[in-house]
């Protein structure tokens, strides 16, 4: 037996030079020997060589095994391609709701089966490809790629309101030429078979047990086994027991996201949301980073809430808005810390560390308004709003007009001795030149208020002052002839009070208000003394009469009562008339008047003006168009005198600047007087009342 050669291994392979210097043997490469392989040029041309022939023998007398026949499975139904684009609804007698022109919802029609249709096919509506991407020009295969995508989304939509073995049939119809309706538009149909509607199961709450307000917090989840199951209802919820943990004291709860386990075999889905309620706390101190702009204590004064009080979310919400409206700050933070760790029952301390960031504190400012009979109106005003820490700002003001002239200093403290208490002093001297007076008045006020603001605003808002008023008037010529001027030196204590229901301060469309203005005062001229009450009422009232259009209407009455027409000043008597009182006439041209036509005011005033705000489509719909219709009487008398009321009538239009409305009216007089223009003009920012 001949011996088996044995096979080389590695180490014969690889020569000893190869070890010794692999780098060198591995470019030796291919000896340069070896004759390199002829190029073999192919003629283009040339015809190909025969193919070999196939010495197989073809099988013909090969015999297949007879296959068994099919058994027919009638649960299958072939469609029938004559109504293949006609195909019937999956529901008899269907609840048909139409989504647009070419798409319909189908629910079965008893109610009981799925009672949430109406609001479901709105919904549906909103979210629907179809209804998004719907033109004229849509044929059956555009709708069909988009109705794959629609009912996608109405079997999530389906699972969301918990019918987790719901059926979307979909169909798509077109209108073959020759048939009846040959010129209508495709449509897609959807009929929904909700089936069972699945309940809750077991809910898991976590360790919402371990809370000391368990009781209170689970009772604010809303959700009980047995429950029909909603993905909404669970939104819902989560965020109501978050707003609960908040409100009872648990700054830093934490839930996380909800999990939820259907088991069809039950029709039922078990809920689980973890929460950690992670300890109950009650406010502590409020510190700041900026101590010497705005220090912790000034804003624990501006709190809704004292040391010891239970903490609540929606306080430490407040407390960092009401910093944002000083105006002072550019951003706030507001964050909770714990200082004393809760012990069994009792609650432990939380400080809140507020970060500020400056604002830019001094702010020029301008405005600019036109009136017929007022003329022009310019003002400007330069201000350092925390010039005097913390919220002292001094204001410096001045009024260039056709009729006014003006420069004043004011001096504001915001905050002062509570929450949107407002302490002003206000120094001016001022010129009025008129139909009705010339005046030159120095004037000292002081205010302690508390007012709405435009992130606060105030149901009920007071103010109280003191006033103290030197003024050298004269009225108006009388046949030419300059009157002599008349000084007068006047005390009073303004007095006003307001409530107030209304949506929006700069702009309602509902609600009312209704304020009453009082003022003591006692006046010197001439070696004469003179007390006297001014009262002013004002009424308004917004009706939203339908979605674009809001109707408003107001009403004053003013007296004052207590001395003769004579013994008041020109500057304080009462007149009517102009943009902001009875439009269409002048600046104070209602009312009693001398020889000349000039106005002398009275002593009694009513006024009353209606519009409707009617908001069209031009420019993302900012632009509203305003009829209105005003009137007003003056008298000499406390008692009004309503045989010479004034109306006057026009048109306007607003322009919403997201700040505020700016006006334009153009009005004329319906009965007017002597001398009263036909038309009169008014610019300005906000609405009329």
């Amino acid at each position: 037996m001949a011996a088996q050669q044995a096979e080389p291994s590695l180490e014969d392979l690889i020569p000893d030079s190869a070890v010794e210097n692999p780098v060198e043997w591995a470019q030796q490469g291919e000896p340069d020997d070896q004759p390199a392989e002829p190029v073999v040029e192919v003629d283009p041309s040339s015809p190909l060589a025969d193919l070999p022939a196939i010495d197989v023998p073809w099988p013909d007398d090969l015999e297949l095994p007879q296959l068994a026949p099919l058994e027919p499975d009638d649960s299958i139904q072939f469609a029938d391609m004559e109504d293949a684009t006609n195909p019937r609804p999956a529901l008899v007698d269907a609840d048909v709701v139409r989504v647009t022109d070419e798409l319909v919802l189908a629910f079965p029609p008893d109610d009981a089966a799925f009672p949430q249709q109406v609001e479901f096919a709105e919904r549906f509506g909103n979210l629907s490809t179809i209804a998004e991407l719907n033109t004229d020009d849509d044929n059956v295969a555009q709708l069909a790629a988009r109705a794959k995508a629609d009912q996608a989304l109405l079997d999530t939509m389906m699972r969301v309101y918990g019918y987790y073995d719901a059926q979307v049939v979909r169909s798509v119809a077109s209108i073959q030429p020759g048939d009846e309706n040959a010129g209508s538009r495709p449509e897609v149909r959807f009929d929904i078979i909700p089936g069972a509607r699945y309940r809750f199961g077991a809910i898991d709450l976590g360790e919402l047990n371990t809370a000391v307000d368990a009781a209170a917090l689970r009772r604010a989840f809303e959700i009980q086994p047995g429950d029909f199951m909603s993905s909404d209802k669970i939104v819902e919820e989560q965020f109501n027991l978050d707003t609960a943990l908040g409100e009872f004291g648990y700054p830093f709860a934490a839930i996380d996201a909800p999990e939820l386990l259907v088991d069809h075999a039950r029709t039922e889905g078990d809920l689980t949301l973890a929460v950690r309620p992670n300890g109950k706390y009650v406010f502590g101190e409020v510190n700041s980073n900026l101590p010497r702009f705005l220090s912790g204590r000034h804003l624990s004064s501006i709190a809704r809430f004292d040391a010891g009080d239970v903490y609540q979310r929606s306080l430490e919400l407040d407390l960092r808005r009401a910093i944002v409206s000083t105006g002072l700050v550019s951003s706030v933070t507001v964050t909770p810390r714990e200082v004393v760790a809760p012990v069994g029952d009792q609650p432990g301390t939380v400080a809140l560390d507020v970060e500020l960031t400056r604002a830019k504190l001094r702010t020029i400012a301008g405005a600019i308004g036109y009136g017929t009979g007022e003329g022009f109106r310019a003002e400007a005003s330069w201000e350092h709003r925390n010039l005097f820490p913390p919220e002292g700002s001094l204001r410096v003001r001045g009024i260039a007009g056709t009729q006014e002239q003006l420069l004043g200093v004011t001096f504001r403290k915001n905050n002062f001795g509570g929450r949107d208490k407002v302490l002003t002093v206000d120094a001016f001297a001022s010129t009025i030149d008129s139909d009705a007076f010339d005046a030159n008045t120095v004037s000292l006020i002081g205010t302690y208020e508390r007012r709405s603001t435009l992130l606060f605003q105030k149901p009920l808002s007071w103010s109280v002052g003191l006033e103290a008023v030197a003024t050298d008037e004269r009225p108006a010529p009388l046949g030419g002839v300059v009157q002599p001027r008349q000084t007068f030196f006047v005390g009073a204590i303004p007095l006003f009070a307001e409530l107030d229901t209304t949506d929006n301060l700069l702009d309602p469309k509902k609600g009312f208000r209704a304020g009453l203005r009082l003022s003591p005062e006692v006046s010197r001229s001439r070696g004469t003394e003179s007390f006297y009450l001014r009262g002013q009422f004002d009424g308004s009232t917004y009706l939203r009469a339908s979605e674009k259009i809001v109707v408003a209407g107001r009403v004053r009455f003013a007296a004052i009562p207590g001395t003769a027409l004579d013994n008041i000043a020109p500057s304080r008597r009462l007149y009517s008339g102009g943009g902001g009182s009875v439009r269409g006439y002048g600046y104070q041209r209602i009312g009693p008047r001398d020889v000349n036509g000039n106005p002398t005011g009275g002593r009694s005033l009513v006024e009353g003006a209606i519009e409707a705000r009617v908001q069209t489509g031009f420019f993302d719909g900012a632009l509203s168009v305003v009829p209105f219709l005003d009137a007003g009487t003056v008298s000499r008398s406390v008692t009004p005198d309503f045989d010479t009321v004034r109306f006057g009538a026009g048109i306007g239009v607003r322009y919403n600047t997201g700040f505020g409305p700016l006006r334009f009216d153009i009005a004329t007089p319906i009965n007017p007087g002597p001398g009263d223009s036909r038309i009169a003009v008014y610019v300005s920012l906000g609405q009329a009342f």
